[in-house]
């Protein structure tokens, strides 16, 4: 098919092919940055957190009239009351496991430092970054970790000091990813690290196969599963107890929970949120990704539908406007395939036009996101695909008025003119 009458037709319709090629544009440069986003939010909100997660659950509680913790008695009172409170929980019948502990994944609520393997490393270039996570003997197997080299725990190495005593640990565990950036040549046991600049050395007793840092935004994607394990319960005016439930025990060890630490000591405080299965914590936490992600589909929805919306509409108004071109093609030998191809044709003109400026614009947009809001670059990948996707809804929505247009009779287009 020849190409010069088509180009002819849209230098003829200039204002309907400007508008519509640009609505195609925008359309790819808004779809492709909007499905990206989405796509990183799916992995974000699939991605594991190295724990057990089935039967878990987090106590938080705090104390009334509690020492400070800023003098040693005040200290030894406060992780007394600590360990009282894990005696009584362990002893629940519906309770498999429970270790102190300062945070969990997805809770937003996190210690971050540096590591280094030089003494006195204050700089951060070079260091590598963590969270730490605070615990005793029970806080792997409560966890549900997968220790893949080493030891673990045990009571004699669990120590306890104040809220804001920064003392180092003598022993830690790491996940594999620190080992493997700090000791890519060999097992990472028996090594010794430095921790926050500091020039106390700290020995790695055992590595684990995986565990997510607490927070859940985009800043944590770089460190994702740079967690530290210390043997060290922290004393302070509030607590947190990690809980395994024993299988099918969960609500039951739940709701056993406030009644039993109000009969260890009245004195504390207990509101709705204090007693949270790993469940609810997970949700809570992606529930903003999780609303992104439908909001940008519905995005990209209307968007899509007003384009082809947009198409089906600008082609039947040309097929009317053309109706006796189309009979006089007709009568002089064109099938009605031909009439289809032409306006299909014509059709993926004005989408390439608008395809060729939507890569550009989906590009300048994603730069613009990368500066103001710390979003990834896009692949390539998403942007073609958005283009061959884009193309496809063309000749979708060009089909039916195209069909129609194929259809018009000769005798009655030549008897209406």
């Amino acid at each position: 098919m020849a190409l010069h009458p088509i180009l002819a037709a849209l230098r003829k319709h200039k204002s309907g092919v400007v508008l519509i090629s640009m609505q195609i544009a925008l359309t790819l440069a808004i779809v492709c940055n909007a499905i990206f986003i989405i796509g990183q939010r799916i992995e974000r909100v699939n991605r594991l957190t190295g724990l057990d997660e089935s039967n878990l659950f987090l106590v938080t509680q705090q104390w009334v009239g509690a020492p400070s913790g800023d003098d040693p008695a005040g200290v030894e009172k406060l992780d007394s009351m600590q360990k009282e409170d894990l005696v009584a929980l362990r002893t629940l019948p519906d309770v498999a496991s429970v270790a102190s502990i300062n945070s969990l994944p997805l809770l937003n609520s996190s210690s971050n430092g540096e590591i280094s393997l030089k003494p006195g490393a204050t700089e951060s270039k070079g260091n590598t970054r963590t969270t730490f996570y605070f615990g005793d003997e029970q806080m792997l197997s409560t966890l549900g970790l997968r220790l893949i080299a080493g030891r673990a725990f045990n009571t004699g190495d669990i120590q306890h000091h104040s809220f804001r005593d920064q003392t180092e640990p003598s022993i830690v565990i790491v996940t594999k990813p620190i080992a493997d950036k700090l000791f890519p040549q060999g097992s990472a046991v028996g090594k010794v690290m430095y921790l926050d600049g500091g020039t106390t050395p700290t020995t790695i007793i055992g590595v684990v196969e995986r565990l997510q840092v607490p927070g859940s935004g985009s800043w944590t994607n770089n460190f994702a599963y740079n967690a530290t394990l210390e043997p060290t319960r922290i004393d302070h005016n509030y607590a947190r107890y990690v809980v395994r439930a024993k299988p099918g025990r969960l609500e039951a060890a739940m709701r056993a929970i406030p009644s039993t630490l109000y009969k260890v000591n009245p004195l504390r405080v207990l509101d709705d949120d204090s007693v949270k299965s790993f469940a609810d914590i997970r949700a809570s936490a992606y529930r903003a990704d999780i609303g992104m992600a439908i909001l940008m589909g519905v995005v990209c929805l209307i968007l899509l539908g007003v384009t082809a919306a947009g198409i089906v509409g600008l082609t039947s108004f040309w097929v009317g406007q053309r109706h006796r071109q189309i009979g006089v093609r007709r009568a002089l030998g064109a099938r009605k395939i031909d009439i289809l191809h032409y306006f299909q044709i014509e059709n993926l003109m004005i989408a390439g036009i608008g395809a060729v400026t939507g890569v550009l614009l989906a590009l300048g947009l994603n730069a613009w996101l990368m500066q103001h809001f710390e979003m990834d670059r896009i692949p390539l990948a998403y942007v073609l695909v958005g283009l061959v996707a884009l193309m496809i809804l063309g000749q979708v929505a060009v089909f039916v008025p195209a069909r129609r247009a194929s259809n018009v009779s000769p005798v009655e287009a030549t008897r209406a003119a």
